[in-house]
């Protein structure tokens, strides 16, 4: 089993900033891929910032340069810094992460959901 555990989600004021933290725990053999996904009111859920194939790091378009992901691997843990944040950031951001059991294959985990407010 793997739990994913979110946090750091509220409202602030447009050009405020918050930072999002993803711990993963359970059982993890490894750590494939982490990232943040988000989904607002009335869309499909999107690809916010992602670790992919290693250190390699893909953001979604509307938020490079204002947000970073980042982790701590001794930690499973995931984070993502968002600045100058603007009213259409608003949503649930999801971690995900795929993790590669002790057989060694790979599971998708999503972790609770995390309400990001910005008011103008």
């Amino acid at each position: 089993q793997v739990q994913l555990v979110e946090s750091g989600g509220g409202l602030v004021q447009a050009g405020g900033s918050l930072r999002l933290s993803c711990a993963a725990s359970g059982s993890i053999f490894s750590i494939n891929a982490m990232g943040w996904y988000r989904q607002a009111p009335g869309k499909q859920r999107e690809l916010v910032a992602a670790f992919t194939n290693g250190d390699n790091t893909q953001y979604g378009d509307s938020v490079k340069g204002r947000f970073t992901i980042s982790r701590d691997n001794a930690k499973n843990t995931v984070y993502l810094q968002m600045n100058s944040l603007k009213p259409e950031d608003t949503g649930i951001y999801y971690c995900n992460v795929v993790v590669v059991a002790t057989s060694r294959a790979l599971f998708q985990h999503w972790g609770q959901g995390s309400q990001v407010t910005v008011s103008l």
